[in-house]
Formats: structure tokens, C-alpha cells, sequence
């Protein structure tokens, strides 16, 4: 009922559905842990989509303390240790996001496999963390494992495996690692190329800060003038099951 409310944007209607669910829900915590934790789960999605974050935190930390303690849903606690920690770095809170997402790539990595576009995902947004928190080189570690993950599981002309090489040039121009980052930002154009028309906008922006890379690169002006800020990726995250695992480390998602 919350769901079918939130779509017609009856937001106050919806919140007191969603109370009377998790009223329900608590009480069926200890004997039905999983499913408790599977409807948290969707109830938090339902208070995203209101940008009620501070509410789809909690119940997602609440999912998170269930599936702690079931072994089998090993899986599922990494992916909602991923989704708690983009949403507290979507929401400010970057010292906070990092121990859910380091914690997300560990799980995620034993339950999928290193090369899982998810763990990608999860690299993008600790490099993005760590960027945010004035650390370029460890930002820019991050983002190349992501780039690195990326083109092997979605390839590297995706539009995700672009941003992520786009935010590897951002880490390299606040290094002052000029030539680096110039270098990543022409592997970006010349993937968005690969998208015609269908990403024009993107190919001009990205032609304007390469443009900016090289005048600053030339001058020695500070990197200051060159945007530090990387967007968090959410997609990959959200939901990962066992039957997304790849046969192999080096096969791609189809």
C-alpha cells in the first residue's frame, strides 16, 4: 500500500504505512530474521524515493545487524553494507561511509569474486570518499581498482566505467599529477565518443575540463580551479545475488 501511495507522491499517507509495517516487522525479528530484513530493506528503498535518508539508513543498519548473523546471507549483508554506505556519503556523512563500504568490498569480493562489477562500484565510491576527505592518492588508488574492475566486468566504454576513469583524472589534477590526469581525461572523450549523439552533453563537459587540465598543466595554477568532487555510483549495489556471480573473474555482465 506504501509503494503503490509513494507513486502517486502521497508521501504522508505513505510514511504512516510504512510505520504500521515496521511496527509489524519488529515483532517478527527473532523468528523470521531474513524475511524481516528482505522488507526493511524495501521499506527503506520506499523512504529514499521520498529522500527520507536518515530513516532508510536506520532501517538499513537495522537489515545489516539481522543478515550479520545469518552466515548463508553473507551476500546480502555486503550489498546492504554497500547501499548504507552511498547513502551516508550521498548525504554528507563521508567519515561514516567508508568502514560500511570497505566492509561491503571484503563480503562482496568473497561472495562474488574480486572482478564483480559490484565491487567496482564499491572501490568508485571509497575513492570518491576519500577525494571528499582531501586524500587524492589514496582516492586515486581507489578509483583505479574500480576503473580496473570495471572495464573487465561491464567494459570500458559503459557509462559507469567512463565516470570512474573520469574520477581517476580528477584524483591525478588534485595530486597536481597533471600529465596522469590529462592522459585519463582523453580516455574518457574518447570513450564518450563511442556513444554518438547519445552523449553529447557528456563529450562537450568532458572536452572543457580536458581544456582546463592542459591550461592549468601549462600556467602551474592551482589545482583548485579544477573540480575535486566525484559523484558516488548507487547501480551494482542495490541488489546483488548469487546467481550475478560471474563464471569466471574475467567474464562480463552481459
Amino acid at each position: 500500500m506504501a509503494k503503490a501511495l509513494v507513486s502517486q507522491e502521497k508521501f504522508a499517507d505513505a510514511k504512516r504505512c510504512l510505520e504500521i509495517a515496521s511496527g509489524i516487522l519488529d515483532k517478527k525479528e527473532n523468528s523470521k530474521p531474513l524475511e524481516v530484513s528482505e522488507a526493511y530493506m524495501e521499506i527503506s528503498m520506499q523512504y529514499e524515493t521520498m529522500n527520507e535518508f536518515e530513516t532508510a539508513i536506520s532501517l538499513l543498519k537495522r537489515a545489516h545487524a539481522l543478515l550479520e548473523k545469518l552466515p548463508q546471507e553473507q551476500h546480502s549483508e555486503g550489498s546492504v553494507s554497500a547501499r548504507i554506505g552511498w547513502l551516508l556519503l550521498l548525504t554528507g556523512k563521508v567519515t561514516q561511509a567508508i568502514p560500511f563500504l570497505e566492509s561491503a568490498a571484503e563480503t562482496l569480493k568473497e561472495s562474488f569474486g574480486p572482478k564483480h562489477f559490484g565491487v567496482g562500484y564499491i572501490y568508485n565510491n571509497l575513492g570518491a570518499a576519500y577525494l571528499e576527505l582531501e586524500r587524492p592518492q589514496t582516492a586515486a588508488q581507489m578509483f583505479a581498482v574500480a576503473k580496473d574492475i570495471m572495464d573487465v566486468s561491464i567494459g570500458p566504454h559503459h557509462v559507469d566505467s567512463i565516470e570512474a576513469c573520469q574520477n581517476l583524472s580528477k584524483a591525478y589534477a588534485a595530486m597536481e599529477s597533471y600529465a596522469l590526469a590529462i592522459e585519463f581525461q582523453q580516455k574518457a572523450i574518447n570513450a564518450w565518443e563511442g556513444h554518438g549523439r547519445t552523449a553529447e552533453d557528456e563529450h562537450r563537459e568532458a572536452c572543457k575540463v580536458l581544456d582546463q587540465l592542459k591550461i592549468t598543466a601549462l600556467d602551474g595554477s592551482s589545482s583548485k580551479k579544477y573540480p575535486k568532487k566525484a559523484l558516488p555510483l548507487p547501480q551494482g549495489t542495490r541488489s546483488l545475488q548469487p546467481n550475478q556471480l560471474p563464471d569466471s573473474p574475467n567474464s562480463r555482465r552481459q
